[in-house]
């Protein structure tokens, strides 16, 4: 074999030994991805109303996050949440400017506080029942906006 055959060979094999490479790790490298679930639930609430009831999937994380619209209340919150089925609800997540901070608990309680939703504070998703909350217009004023779910 003369050496051109020799190196031309020797090329040939590097050329091989790149594609089986690559071929392989594009393999493993294969994504699935699914589209996600959503329920959105706009809301208008005159002061001190609170919507109907929402019940998120149970034993999957959900993100709940929701927006003020109203104008001079404007806002937005959010959390990851967990329904354990007739026991509790389990969150955390960030509140709504201005004083944002850290929210995270968990209870079956009636009334409990999960997240803000305006600037003010006056505009938040509670618990209803073990297995739901409610958006509680606590203000004096209407409230307007969007809350999201998705699992």
């Amino acid at each position: 074999m003369s050496r051109t055959a020799v190196s031309r060979f020797g090329t040939l094999l590097a050329v091989a030994i790149v594609a089986f490479t690559t071929f392989a790790v594009t393999l493993h490298a294969a994504q699935t991805i699914t589209t996600p679930n959503e329920a959105v639930v706009n809301y208008n609430l005159v002061g001190g109303a609170s919507s109907s009831a929402v019940t998120p999937v149970s034993n999957e994380p959900v993100l709940v996050q929701g927006v003020q619209t109203a104008v001079g209340y404007r806002g937005v919150g959010h959390v990851s949440m967990l329904r354990v089925p007739s026991s509790f609800l389990e969150w955390t997540g960030i509140e709504s400017p201005a004083s944002a901070a850290i929210t995270s608990g968990y209870s079956g309680t009636k009334g409990t506080h999960i997240v803000y939703l305006d600037y003010s504070h006056l505009v938040d998703i509670q618990v209803d029942t073990t297995d739901a909350f409610i958006i509680h217009n606590g203000n004096t004023v209407t409230q307007t906006g969007v809350v999201t779910l998705i699992w």
